[in-house]
């Protein structure tokens, strides 16, 4: 992974550095200590995966910064400031930065939310290249027989909703795509007929794909309730992730697209209440409707594979 460093302090720089190499998170190839310094030619002459941008610098702030790079940039910003005003991080967030570091620099939080990212960034040039090269045929004449599943597969068209949805890393973000496959499989094998299944009927039929028709009722059993609790944990991260989103800014195009149709809008203010609350530990009892969730998603990925 390449990363470019925007930052007028040139101790943070180093540190920042310093952390990326020791931690294997990728190589920088460039920093600079103003936003004025930098353009889209430059990040693209670096091949520029991610760029680390201070907030509050002296003649290009953070935020004109992302304003000007972004529409030509297909990495992503990582926000780094001291300063925790509301406003500005939720400017960054709308113009498309992804996360936001908090000085003074605190070296496990960096590493995380670096991983996180080098994460998101990698699935997406993967999905560019999947497209790039689907694009290749159907840029051709095709038989009015070749139906638009073919084109785009459920699992593709759901990657992008998970990863909108902060999950990306999260073991049940896996699970999700299964059952996105699952119930695609269930719906064209029963035409008319299908009705959207029980979670017991989706979890057994996950788990009998992964085991294999040789598999033990009792090994199914514990599949079922493994991938359960995956997916739970995963539906837990996309709540925190949309409250964050709200948090920082209300109007929030993901925030509004997603607070409402895939929880319960009474979990996600809980949740917003809870995180804006620092002086009390953060629950993670919220009662999220797996159900819903699930038949959110699929609807939301149907709606991009037709």
């Amino acid at each position: 992974m390449n990363y470019f460093i925007i930052d007028d302090d040139i101790a943070i720089r180093a540190m920042l550095i310093e952390m990326i190499e020791d931690e294997d998170l990728g190589t920088v190839v460039g920093e600079a200590e103003d936003g004025s310094l930098v353009d889209n030619g430059l990040l693209s002459l670096k091949k520029a995966d991610v760029v680390l941008i201070d907030l509050l610098m002296p003649i290009r702030d953070g935020i004109e910064t992302i304003r000007a790079l972004a529409d030509g940039f297909q990495g992503k910003f990582v926000m780094i400031s001291q300063v925790e005003t509301k406003e500005l991080i939720g400017e960054a967030y709308h113009l498309g930065a992804e996360y936001y570091i908090t000085k003074p620099l605190n070296h496990l939080e960096i590493t995380g939310i670096l991983k996180k990212v080098n994460k998101r960034v990698l699935l997406e040039q993967s999905i560019r290249g999947i497209q790039e090269s689907l694009n290749v045929f159907t840029d051709q004449p095709q038989s009015p027989f070749v139906s638009s599943y073919h084109t785009k597969n459920i699992m593709e068209a759901g990657r992008p909703l998970i990863s909108d949805l902060g999950m990306i890393g999260e073991g049940g973000s896996e699970d999700l795509l299964k059952i996105l496959e699952f119930l695609q499989n269930e719906k064209q094998r029963l035409g008319s007929a299908y009705t959207f299944p029980s979670l017991k009927e989706i979890f057994a039929g996950i788990a009998a794909e992964k085991l294999g028709d040789q598999a033990k009722e009792a090994d199914i059993q514990k599949e079922m309730k493994a991938s359960e609790q995956r997916v739970r944990r995963a539906l837990y991260q996309a709540l925190i992730h949309i409250a964050s989103l709200g948090l920082t800014d209300y109007a929030n195009p993901k925030f509004e697209a997603y607070s409402s149709t895939f929880f319960e809008f009474s979990e996600v203010r809980k949740k917003m209440l809870e995180l804006d609350d620092k002086s009390e530990k953060v629950s993670n009892q919220s009662r999220i409707n797996m159900k819903k969730f699930i038949q959110a998603l699929f609807m939301e990925a149907r709606q991009l594979v037709e």
